[in-house]
């Protein structure tokens, strides 16, 4: 039976911040609120977990996971950007949005698209997980929590306690999400392209 955390959405209790980063330090898979919908996430290192969090959702490595980010400089760690690429992030960061980048050798191998070499990051505009991410100092894997053969995301946390109770070890009550996930913008090539439309606008990358 997963733990169930109450935390402020604007003032992140920092007790419960460290025990929920522990959750994650110890392997576990973590139902967190974002700025667009509710996320399963899980430590950047931890092979086992990625497994299970591609299990819970039923997608294969083909999968796009992305890596949620404290900030510009740590996407530039995990990811090759150059000027333009820079310019675009630092306009929409943070924000409602995945980016599709090519991965740098950062990344472990195991997180990247196989064929395209290539990773999903985002900066979130989420206090809950930001706090998270600055206690673990380290990105998280994430992907939106959409249930297997369901097109909608879960965005009410009891409902998301309810509905995967025995498959995740906490899920973070931080208030009802959006039901938008993030927008999905790839700029691996000379011009953006939407993959996705969520809440992000992408109408500020003129698509």
């Amino acid at each position: 039976m997963s733990q169930f955390f109450q935390i402020h959405p604007e003032n992140p209790q920092a007790r419960l911040i460290s025990q929920a980063a522990q959750v994650i330090r110890d392997g576990g898979i973590v139902a967190v609120p974002t700025d667009s919908c509710y996320a399963l996430v899980c430590h950047l290192d931890d092979k086992d977990a990625v497994t299970r969090l591609r299990r819970i959702r039923n997608v294969d490595d083909k999968h796009h996971l992305t890596l949620l980010c404290r900030d510009l400089s740590e996407i530039a760690l995990y990811a090759r950007v150059d000027n333009q690429q820079y310019r675009l992030l630092k306009a929409a960061t943070p924000g409602s949005y995945t980016f599709i980048l090519e991965a740098s050798k950062e990344v472990p191998r195991r997180l990247s698209h196989p064929s395209r070499k290539t990773i999903g990051l985002r900066v979130p505009e989420n206090r809950i997980v930001q706090a998270l991410l600055e206690e673990l100092a380290q990105p998280l894997i994430g992907t939106t929590l959409i249930l297997p053969d369901e097109e909608e995301p879960l965005n009410d946390p009891e409902e998301v306690r309810d509905r995967l109770a025995k498959l995740v070890d906490l899920v973070i009550d931080g208030g009802a999400c959006s039901l938008q996930p993030t927008t999905v913008i790839d700029l691996t090539g000379p011009e953006p392209v939407l993959q996705r439309q969520g809440r992000g606008d992408a109408a500020l990358f003129g698509l």
